[in-house]
């Protein structure tokens, strides 16, 4: 969003008469990049849209509490993150990891939102057989092209670690899509 300025829009958050209009620009300006995320991680369009409200929500509830020290875009990945993760985990605990993963795929080929070809389907099935983190962190280098420094602080892990955890991801991801290609 062109006429977003979020140094104008923190000051605006500060203050209580203008927080919920601040705070209105925020939903609209991260809306869709939060629900990319989210998507990524948990494929199904429903499932994303209420973690991407629950994040909103968290966000609200919580936001006298942004000191500001990162970026808003960080803040709110690292709620969508624990929210993706929090989510997974409880789903994960109903089926066994190898189902989940082809249901995931599944659904995904199911989805009426889905549409993708052959070669993203692919990815995305590659991307499912990935441990969580690991695709989180393939996900926001790759298709956000997020800094390590920022993943770092979304994280609270090093750098090197992010760095050989993309690495490992990719590899697993390139292995997968030979394996599979027709």
């Amino acid at each position: 969003m062109k006429d977003y300025d979020e140094k104008a829009v923190l000051l605006q958050l500060e203050e209580p008469s203008t927080r919920r209009k601040a705070f209105e620009a925020i939903v609209r300006h991260y809306s869709s990049q939060l629900y990319w995320q989210i998507r990524r991680l948990v494929i199904d369009h429903d499932d994303a849209n209420d973690l991407l409200q629950n994040t909103f929500i968290k966000a609200w509830m919580n936001v006298e509490y942004f000191r500001g020290d990162a970026k808003m875009s960080t803040w709110l990945y690292r709620i969508a993150l624990n929210e993706c993760l929090t989510f997974i985990s409880k789903r994960s605990q109903t089926l066994p990891l190898d189902q989940m993963s082809e249901s995931k795929a599944e659904e995904l080929v199911a989805d009426q939102y889905f549409t993708g070809d052959e070669a993203q389907l692919l990815l995305q099935r590659a991307l499912l057989t990935l441990p969580d983190k690991q695709r989180m962190v393939f996900n926001l280098r790759y298709f956000d092209e997020m800094s390590y420094d920022e993943m770092s602080q979304i994280f609270g892990t090093t750098v090197g670690a992010l760095k050989s955890s993309y690495h490992i991801a990719v590899k697993k991801v390139e292995d997968y899509v030979k394996r599979h290609s027709k």
